[in-house]
């Protein structure tokens, strides 16, 4: 059993599991509604028609429907694989909740109409996907309770910029990760353990559209793209990839189920999320250099350390984790000083790519 994956065997406990708050949960987010009143779409005005017009096209409006006999192709699990994957849903449902009461949230206030719909329209988008994978989570008795968790859950205020950086690489690392899944499953179909896989395909165009939305918007203001929001589309880019590396090194039963070597799966995601990150920020971290992977295996094996103390508790358990913290601390400052790679900006936002 993976000692770094809480167990839960009930809805309240997968519930208390979407509740908690450590380093590598999503979380909830709240941001300064006045500021997005001031957006200028102008610049891209046209490039934002048209994506709200494939937004109300609605092209997944049929898709997120299970059909008869969902179940039976669910496979036997072993109890590692299954605690893995009873994690993996639970973490992707709280994310997708997130961006859902996200969204909702600035769509009720905004009076700015061009966000107002898009917000209204992504929400939508991430009501369907939360509701899809908890009903995956039901068929194993352990449903997290959305009407809880949007009341209990802890919010934490991000200013708008850091929302367009957050939220854009996490949709287009969402596209990554569900394409490489689904490809993996075509051309292995025997290791596909439970159906949800097979909706992944055009799931994933959902989350490559949200990230175009906030590609537009930082578009539309070239200066949220220089000077000192270099460093912080640095830190994001940094942030968000290792986080993805460490929980996903969390849980190795699930990779290797699904026929993954986890270390392969996770710098191709990275690598597909990177070529699509071209279309916006003004340079991509250098994920061949090799102090790159070195420091993200680091940052791996203190969370590991940190999730074991937590576990154990005490005093003494307790001050371990306060100097695993401050050595995590100290590692990813190396990784955010290695040299990035420039990147000229396209044009237009790209479309979508194949892989």
């Amino acid at each position: 059993m993976n000692a770094n994956v809480t167990a839960f065997a009930t809805a309240a406990e997968a519930t208390q599991r979407a509740n908690e708050e450590r380093v590598l949960t999503p979380r909830f987010y709240t941001t300064d509604i006045a500021a997005l009143e001031r957006i200028n779409l102008s610049s891209v005005q046209d490039e934002w028609r048209q994506m709200l017009r494939e937004f109300a096209a609605d092209a997944n409006e049929d898709h997120f429907v299970r059909p008869a006999g969902f179940t039976d192709e669910i496979h036997a699990m072993s109890p590692e694989l299954r605690e893995e994957f009873l994690d993996f849903l639970v973490s992707s449902v709280t994310a997708e909740y997130s961006g859902c009461v996200l969204y909702q949230e600035i769509a009720g206030k905004v009076e700015h109409p061009e966000i107002r719909e898009l917000m209204r329209l992504m929400a939508r988008d991430e009501a369907r996907h939360a509701g899809f994978i908890n009903r995956s989570l039901k068929d194993f008795g352990t449903p997290v309770d959305l009407g809880r968790l949007k009341r209990d859950k802890k919010y934490t205020f991000f200013r708008p910029k850091f929302i367009y950086y957050a939220t854009y690489l996490s949709e287009k690392i969402g596209y990554a990760r569900y394409i490489t899944i689904f490809r993996q499953f075509e051309r292995h179909p025997e290791k596909r353990f439970h159906p949800i896989f097979r909706w992944f395909e055009r799931w994933c165009n959902d989350e490559y559209r949200h990230g175009e939305a906030f590609a537009l918007i930082m578009r539309a203001d070239p200066k949220l793209l220089r000077g000192v929001n270099r460093l912080w589309i640095r830190f994001f880019l940094l942030a968000v990839f290792a986080t993805m590396y460490v929980r996903d090194h969390m849980r190795p039963g699930l990779h290797e189920a699904m026929g993954f070597d986890v270390d392969d799966y996770d710098f191709k995601v990275l690598r597909i999320t990177s070529q699509i990150s071209r279309q916006v920020f003004p340079f991509t971290l250098d994920l061949d250099d090799p102090r790159f992977k070195r420091g993200l295996e680091k940052l791996y094996a203190l969370a590991a350390a940190n999730e074991t103390a937590r576990e154990r508790g005490g005093i003494w358990n307790g001050l371990r984790r306060i100097g695993i913290a401050a050595r995590a601390a100290a590692v990813f400052a190396r990784l955010y000083v290695l040299p990035v790679r420039p990147n000229e900006l396209p044009a237009r936002v790209l479309a979508a790519p194949s892989w």
